[in-house]
């Protein structure tokens, strides 16, 4: 069954929630103390991690980092409504997607849904590794190689970089990677492919000028992986 971790100092929200999830399929377990959950993760396995951004004791923001520090657990943030700058920061952080609250239960049960979906499901996917240049794209595996040396990435910039080098030398529009690469329709104003693409540009070195990968912004269109 699937482990899911909630973190949020709201008791009555998060016993809430994680009953919600119960009721979906999920094992699901609340921790009101973001230290104290940080050593659950440590202690057990976890597939996914729903964490709040505003909390006392650490806030969300501190706590992924900490997270991205040793595990690249998918994480679902808990955003307040209207608040762009922390949505940003928590995807730049390496958060793999988020839900403005206040929100309904059921619509963080499809965002978690989806993450998973990404995240283990390869039936659409080429079971051979895909090749462009240096880069090396393992689907079956989820690894990435780049001149023969492992690049770490968290489970959305995985997905958004297998869409782009599947169509290599295509445009591919945001609402195409939101769909394949986040498994959700995209949203208007949503920021997140941009910043994932961004965090990508960096981990891959996709401006420097002796690697033969572009990374192209075709604006009004989407985005292009090329290479030279």
């Amino acid at each position: 069954m699937t482990k899911i971790l909630h973190i949020d100092d709201d008791i009555e929200l998060g016993e809430m929630l994680c009953q919600y999830l119960r009721g979906e399929g999920f094992e699901a377990e609340h921790c009101a103390n973001p230290i104290d959950g940080l050593k659950k993760l440590a202690d057990e396995p976890y597939q996914l991690v729903v964490l709040d951004v505003m909390m006392p004791q650490q806030s969300g923001l501190e706590t992924l980092k900490k997270i991205r520090l040793k595990y690249n657990t998918p994480v679902l943030m808990l955003t307040a409504r209207g608040d762009n700058i922390d949505r940003i920061v928590g995807l730049e952080l390496g958060a793999d997607d988020y839900v403005p609250k206040p929100c309904l239960p059921r619509e963080i049960v499809a965002r978690v849904r989806a993450i998973l979906r990404r995240a283990s499901d390869n039936s659409n996917a080429p079971k051979q590794a895909l090749q462009l240049g240096p880069l090396e794209v393992q689907p079956a595996k989820r690894k990435v190689l780049l001149n023969g040396q492992e690049i770490e990435l968290t489970s959305a910039e995985f997905n958004l970089l297998e869409v782009l080098v599947a169509q290599a030398g295509q445009v591919v529009s945001k609402a195409v990677l939101s769909e394949q690469g986040l498994g959700r329709p995209l949203e208007r104003f949503d920021r997140s492919i941009d910043v994932h693409l961004s965090s990508l540009r960096n981990k891959l070195d996709l401006n420097n000028e002796n690697l033969p990968l572009t990374l192209h912004t075709i604006r009004g269109q989407g985005y292009q992986l090329s290479l030279d």
